[in-house]
């Protein structure tokens, strides 16, 4: 999926995945991890999520990273945070409020940058790209975390024939398929939800014969690390 389509997306404001509110399964399930509230965070392809502020005010060092520098903009304005902001690199970082916020290609992050992230929230990063897409994301992302990271993910599955991601349908087998090799992957949470983007009810999708369903995983790291 090429760059130009998100962008795109931010320039027309149409923003179907952006929540109105903190996402319930965050709030459910982060403690899940036991990370301590002083924990640096990470947040993939984050938009302007209010996920991320959920994360700083329970003590928690967050980093998120956005192509869109519409969406970094707007995301400090909207809380009425005054952010600093540089040229960092390859990316523009903006801070304010114990949020950095990262605005440029994920695939450009290193070790360095994510440098003591103990956890990872994935709410809508592995969801937004394509199949061979999610192979490169995960493999990036293995690379460049800490060995110890943990991740929170939440997976999204339905009839896909019925109508195109993003956000993309990820089966139960291919979540297992990114992981298993380097982590421990366990489901948490599934259940079908009604919260689903106006396009896939039109498709048909969100009832009982064609259902959406929604996932939480912790993926831990294995004993052997992947570094």
């Amino acid at each position: 999926m090429e760059q130009s389509f998100w962008l795109e997306r931010w320039q027309s404001h149409q923003l179907g995945w952006h929540r109105q509110d903190v996402n319930p399964l965050l709030c459910a399930h982060w403690s899940s991890l036991g990370l301590e509230p002083s924990a640096k965070v990470f947040v993939p392809l984050c938009g302007k999520t209010l996920d991320m502020w959920h994360l700083a005010e329970q003590g928690h060092e967050v980093l998120g990273c956005e192509l869109s520098g519409i969406a970094a903009k707007e995301f400090f304005t909207e809380a009425g945070i005054v952010r600093a902001h540089r040229q960092a690199g390859h990316f523009v970082r903006h801070q304010g409020g114990g949020v950095t916020l990262l605005e440029g290609d994920l695939f450009h992050l290193d070790s360095a940058l994510l440098a003591g992230v103990e956890g990872v929230f994935d709410r809508g990063a592995l969801v937004a790209l394509p199949s061979e897409m999610r192979i490169r994301y995960v493999a990036h992302v293995m690379r460049v975390l800490p060995c110890s990271a943990q991740t929170l993910l939440i997976s999204l599955e339905y009839d896909q024939s019925r109508i195109g991601g993003p956000p993309f349908s990820v089966a139960a087998e291919e979540v297992h398929e990114l992981y298993d090799d380097t982590y421990q992957v366990e489901l948490l949470y599934s259940e079908d939800t009604e919260e689903i983007p106006p396009r896939f009810a039109e498709a048909g999708l969100g009832d009982q014969s064609s259902p959406v369903r929604q996932k939480v995983w912790t993926i831990r790291p294995s004993v052997l690390s992947h570094k």
